[in-house]
């Protein structure tokens, strides 16, 4: 079949990292390895094993598991900046992993030669850019063909919807929030079959719908549901909500919004006990997630009453119901509501329903009461991992975990807060957490092994019995020890404002000297026990008061401009090692970025020997002696010496400083005697008597021959020269 197509985006991201290879006898694993799931790329470890192809992806913890002996076909293929690798089973299902070596290409076709039996055959791509081709529908892919060479591939698991026209067929595509660019549909021409064929059958673009639609995952609501459980409480999304089951996928039917869930979106299924021992929680894990509006729910959580039972009868036969389930369900059941969704779900998914293991709280319960952002919920300690409840409903995986952290509560020491850090570098903090909950949750994250940041303080208080009843002392708060600081600094400045307007007021030293009594007073021994009482009180007093201390606020610096002509300075060992390594590296793992360069060059210079680095730290030293000479050189030039050195600037700083000074007493005592003349006493010289000239001058002397306070109080009782004039 000849087809033309066009698509409205075809673009992706691709992604080539740097990975491990662990070949353990009879085992070959390879880390980041990627998978695309609906135009994103999810990194993963891909191990080979005698009996089994697993590949376990890092995002979601989802293992793909293909049993050797369903291997049929094996193909090593170049994709954009590395190699990929296409499995086929001899079920018709598709494996394509990417991130590969050209260096891995002979370990592995060597391991599928000794194990699987199979041949792993090199197969080239059409890069030319065609848009006419042959389609070929092999399994659960499409696949378009130039020249017998593959162009491009589509899953139809990943088509939503496929609509016919004339000569046309529209593919439109599941969208994935997760990736940069998605792939929103594809049209093919599909060219008109000779009048003869038509007459005799369908039409060639409906022959092609029908093979798209039987692969894709197109959610249908055909037929009659398995059953229908009515008016469930829901948490995310809230409200309660209808749900039907049905074969391939589950139907939540509510007032304002509908959600319809295939069965293959669903990874993991929960089933957690309320703290009051009287609820229980039903949550499924999602992913991708459902949509309301911009808002994702990457859970569905349901909430059911232990005392509330249901009698549910499927619809369909008893042989069926054995036939598609084996067992696993039955025509006519009974139980607890939450058990049947339960039974129900777990039969239908074919995924197993996780419960809590041992782990018991200080009240005895299964969780732990916390709360994570502005909400208040319960954390649940499972066998593989944390599940908090309910807003917004978290799941980590151990696997995911980089470390703990117990810290101390930021409102008060009668709670703690515990931090969980993934390796992806996000932190969630669960807060508010009960003292008495401590040790328990300390003896499970260190029977689990997960790695605690403050492990040494903890241990230091565990034979304690709570992490929280020692003092504020035990351990160094710098932030509370900085607000006590402050608030000494505010009180006592109160306090100094307080103390000097009372001594403004109260102070007089001729009260202070009758208040003590004398030897020879009959009040002589009640004066001295009071003064022996208050000696302390008076020494109080009589201290300075401490003033606030006032930040000032610093100018920024001004950077000091570069002189262009001067030497530039040597680099170090490192650095000459660098430049002469660098395009090896480059050569040795092309694409590589400018960060992998840095951090692979650091692994290597690392790893070099010392006799190896002799070499560069003598030319490092040779380059320091030539930037020497040349630095002396250059400053005997005159170069750089336009700018005074610090010690010249402070020097002359510190004259003009005194200078300043000086002129500032004589110009202050000058200005302070114009205060007291007042404006009456300015005249200019033209009306400046002869007898008044020489008065003034006269007092002139009379001052100048006058030393220390005389001279002062002869300066303040000087009458203002208008005065002397009438005299």
């Amino acid at each position: 079949m000849t087809l033309f197509h066009r698509s409205t985006i075809i673009e992706g991201q691709w992604l080539l990292r740097t990975r491990g290879i662990a070949a353990m006898g009879d085992t070959l694993e390879f880390s980041d390895i990627y998978q695309e799931v609906k135009g994103s790329w999810n990194d993963g470890r891909l191990r080979f094993g005698r009996q089994s192809v697993v590949y376990k992806s890092s995002k979601t913890g989802k293992v793909d598991s293909i049993p050797a002996a369903e291997l049929s076909q094996a193909q090593w293929r170049r994709v954009c900046l590395g190699q990929g690798i296409k499995l086929t089973t001899s079920t018709g299902h598709i494996y394509k992993y990417d991130g590969f070596r050209d260096t891995d290409f002979e370990k592995i076709s060597e391991y599928f030669k000794a194990h699987y039996k199979v041949e792993l055959s090199e197969k080239e791509l059409c890069v030319k850019g065609w848009n006419w081709g042959t389609t070929k529908f092999s399994g659960p892919l499409l696949s378009f063909e130039v020249s017998d060479s593959p162009a491009f591939e589509i899953p139809l698991a990943s088509v939503s919807q496929c609509a016919t026209g004339k000569n046309e067929v529209t593919l439109e595509f599941h969208q994935n929030d997760e990736a940069e660019v998605s792939l929103m549909e594809v049209r093919f021409y599909v060219p008109p079959g000779d009048t003869a064929t038509t007459e005799e059958g369908p039409e060639p673009v409906e022959v092609f719908r029908d093979r798209v639609l039987s692969k894709a995952d197109v959610i249908q609501a055909t037929g009659d549901a398995v059953c229908i459980f009515k008016e469930l409480q829901c948490l995310t999304p809230r409200g309660r909500y209808d749900i039907r089951i049905y074969p391939s996928f589950l139907h939540l039917h509510g007032k304002t919004f509908d959600y319809k869930i295939p069965y293959t979106t669903v990874l993991r299924l929960f089933l957690l006990p309320h703290k009051d021992q009287r609820q229980m929680f039903f949550m499924i894990s999602l992913d991708p997630p459902i949509k309301q509006g911009q808002t994702r729910y990457h859970f569905l959580i349901l909430l059911f009453s232990k005392e509330e039972d249901l009698s549910l009868s499927l619809n369909m036969t008893e042989e069926e119901v054995e036939r598609r389930y084996g067992g696993k369900l039955s025509k006519n059941m009974s139980g607890s509501l939450y058990e049947m969704v339960g039974r129900v779900m777990k039969a239908l998914v074919n995924k197993k329903i996780t419960v809590p293991g041992n782990f018991l709280g200080h009240s005895g319960t299964q969780c732990i009461t916390c709360s994570y952002k502005a909400s208040s919920g319960l954390l649940y300690p499972l066998e593989r991992g944390f599940v908090y409840i309910h807003k917004p409903p978290v799941h980590l995986r151990f696997e995911e975990v980089s470390c703990v952290n117990f810290a101390r509560g930021t409102t008060t020491t009668r709670s703690f807060d515990f931090e969980i850090e993934t390796k992806q570098g996000t932190q969630f903090t669960f807060s508010s957490i009960e003292r008495e909950e401590y040790g328990k949750l300390f003896d499970f994250v260190t029977a689990k092994k997960l790695s605690i940041k403050n492990r040494g303080f903890k241990e230091g208080i565990k034979g304690k019995d709570d992490m929280l009843e020692d003092s504020d002392e035990d351990q160094h708060d710098a932030y509370l020890e900085r607000m006590k600081e402050e608030g000494k600094i505010r009180e006592e400045a109160n306090d100094s404002d307080d103390s000097d307007g009372e001594s403004d007021e109260s102070f007089n030293p001729g009260e202070e000297e009758d208040d003590i009594a004398e030897e020879y007073d009959s009040k002589a021994s009640a004066s001295d026990s009071s003064a022996e009482g208050g000696d302390s009180d008076r020494e109080k007093k009589k201290r300075p008061a401490k003033k606030a201390k006032v930040v000032k606020e610093r100018k920024p610096r001004k950077k000091k401009p570069k002189d262009s002509g001067a030497p530039k300075r040597p680099m170090s060992a490192y650095f000459l090692w660098l430049n002469a390594s660098r395009e090896s590296i480059k050569a040795e793992h092309p694409g590589i970025s400018i960060t992998e360069i840095s951090k692979r060059a650091g692994e290597m210079w690392r790893e070099l020997g010392k006799e190896q680095k002799v070499e560069w730290d003598g030319k490092a030293e040779e380059a320091k002696k030539d930037y020497e000479v040349a630095m002396r050189e250059y400053r005997e030039s005159g170069g750089g010496s336009s700018a005074p050195s610090k010690k010249e600037r402070k020097k002359k700083g510190g004259k003009s400083d005194e200078k300043n000074k000086k002129g500032m007493s004589g110009g202050g005592r000058e200005r302070e005697r114009e205060r007291t003349t007042g404006n009456d006493s300015f005249k200019s010289r033209e009306f400046i008597s002869s007898e008044e000239s020489s008065s003034e001058s006269d007092r002139g002397k009379g001052k100048r021959k006058r030393k220390g306070s005389d001279e002062l109080e002869e300066v303040a009782s000087t009458p203002p020269s208008s005065d002397s004039g009438s005299d």
